[in-house]
């Protein structure tokens, strides 16, 4: 019922910036929370960004002031802004959809820092 094609990952050095993209097809409405996950080689997935139906962002330390969530509702998109990049970044990256009590996951874009 519902996809999420995910877009934006790649090679970038340390310091560059990338801008992931996620964008929900199906019956999505407005009244949605989105996020965005990551998994790297030898952690825990993690939390990386998440934003309310009504805007509300949600960052860990790892990454405040350096990553930004938003979203599209119209384009009913979800992008992440990722400035300064270092090494430790390196991850799989999931985009997230909660639909009330449904969660949607997008099927995983790499970003790599090199080192």
């Amino acid at each position: 019922q519902v996809q999420l094609v995910e877009s934006g990952g790649g090679l970038v050095q340390p310091g560059g910036s990338l801008r992931l993209s996620c964008a929900a097809s199906g019956s999505i409405f407005s009244n949605y929370a989105m996020g965005w996950h990551r998994q790297a080689p030898g952690k825990q997935r993690e939390l990386v960004a998440s934003i309310s139906s009504g805007g509300s962002t949600n960052y860990p330390d790892s990454v405040k002031g350096r990553f930004t969530i938003s979203r599209d509702n119209a384009k009913k998109t979800v992008y992440l802004q990722m400035n300064s990049l270092k090494p430790e970044d390196t991850a799989v990256y999931y985009c997230m959809l909660r639909l009330s009590s449904l969660v949607y996951w997008g099927q995983g874009t790499q970003v790599t820092v090199s080192s």
